[in-house]
Parts: C-alpha cells; structure tokens; sequence
C-alpha cells in the first residue's frame, strides 16, 4: 500500500490567546481521525501582541491590522508553512489588503462557516462578535453570497457582548451571568426568524454551544480548525 503523502503544514496567524489556543487544540485533538492515533499535522503559530491589534482596530486603521497579519504570514512561510489560518474573525476585516500581499494562502473564517450554514440548510443567521465585527462586512458579504439572510445584534447588545469578550473572554474569565447574557441574545435571534447563530468570537464557543444555547451554533473556532485540517490531508 503507497505511504500516504505527508500533510501541509498550517500556519496559525495568532490574535487573542483562548481563540488561537482552541483552534490550535482542536486541530491537534481532532487531526488522529485523519491521520491515526495522536497525529496532526505540522502546525507553527505567530502572534503579535493583542494590544498592537486593539489599538489599530481602536483608530480603524485596518491596513496596519493587515501589516500585522503580513508580518506573522512572512514568519510563517520562512518556518515553512504551506498555508495559513486566523483564529479571529474581528480582523478578516483587513483580508482585503492582505490576501494580495501575502506570501501564502489562506482559509477565510467567515468563507468557511457560511459554507457550513449552507451545507446544514440555515437560511436565517444571527451573529455575535466584537462590536468591530459586528458592524463591519465580514459576515455579510460571505453569506450573501450564498443567499443567506442574517440579523446583527442591536447598539446595546454590541456593546454588552464587546464588553464581556475583550474584558472577560480573551482573558479566560468565564463567568455565568455573561453566559446567560449570551442565551438571551440568542434567544432574541431565535424570535427575529434566525435558525442558527454564528459564534462570531473565537473565545465564544468556549462559554456557548449547542448543548446551552437555543438555536444551533455555528462554532467558527473549530470549523477553521476543522477546514485546515481538511485542506492539510488533501491531495490538491
């Protein structure tokens, strides 16, 4: 029987610390069905500090979120990865600038999770996130393009879920009234006419799931994870 050829080595272009760490757990647990027992596929990580991220996103300068992205993609390549992740949807807002500069390809979170929406019958979509990405295209230009129809949570919830994530989430504090915060928002999707939720934070599926959340959850941490793996072991 041939040697199965070797799989590509992922780049993981790090934003937040509990993002970028469930991604990175996900593909390393997940990758033994694919592979056998305790196998994954080569995996490097950059970060830049969270802190270099937030300021540019404080001042809407999404070219210098792209410099920083181009600046771990560059770091990445030279370690030798053949393509390249984000575990953080708030700044696929620069993917624009990035994409045609970057020395090597990458998977688009959203792209990937509207394709799951699709592919479970979803019609209705209601997203969470920073208030940055909540306001911004990311999530409505991939699932438009797929004829899907989605609800943004109003001023007041961007604000509450903005503030539960960067001063509680990224930090690792879990805490369950921002959990039950979380529901009722779902909830309010569910009676708006959506019929899933995007967990539009890497850090949100670590305090919401399908198991306590009242519509199915479309879990972007783990269906990158997934999606690299996919793209790790292929033959293409």
């Amino acid at each position: 029987m041939p040697n199965r050829p070797l799989p590509q080595s992922i780049g993981i272009v790090a934003c937040s610390a509990e993002g970028a760490a469930l991604c990175y757990r996900t593909i390393c647990a997940e990758g033994a069905r694919l592979l056998g027992p305790h196998a994954h596929p080569e995996i490097s990580l950059h970060s830049h500090s969270l802190a270099d991220y937030v300021s540019c996103l404080d001042r809407g300068d999404l070219d210098g979120v792209g410099e920083l992205m181009l600046s771990s993609a560059r770091k990445l390549a030279a370690a030798g990865a053949q393509f390249l992740i984000c575990p953080d949807n708030t700044i696929h807002q620069a993917m624009a600038y990035v994409e045609a500069r970057s020395p090597l390809p990458w998977l688009h979170i959203a792209q990937v999770v509207a394709q799951r929406a699709a592919e479970r019958g979803f019609r209705r979509i209601g997203i969470t996130g920073t208030r940055w990405l909540v306001e911004s295209e990311v999530y409505p230009d991939k699932l438009d393009a797929l004829g899907l129809d989605y609800v943004r949570p109003s001023a007041e919830e961007r604000a509450q879920i903005g503030r539960i994530i960067m001063d509680e989430l990224v930090y690792g504090s879990f805490k369950p009234e921002s959990v039950a915060y979380f529901q009722q928002v779902i909830e309010r999707f569910k009676h708006a006419g959506c019929d899933a939720v995007v967990l539009g934070c890497t850090e949100i599926p670590l305090i919401i799931s399908d198991e306590n959340s009242s519509l199915p959850t479309l879990d972007s941490t783990r269906l990158l994870a997934r999606a690299a793996l996919k793209r790790a072991v292929s033959d293409d």
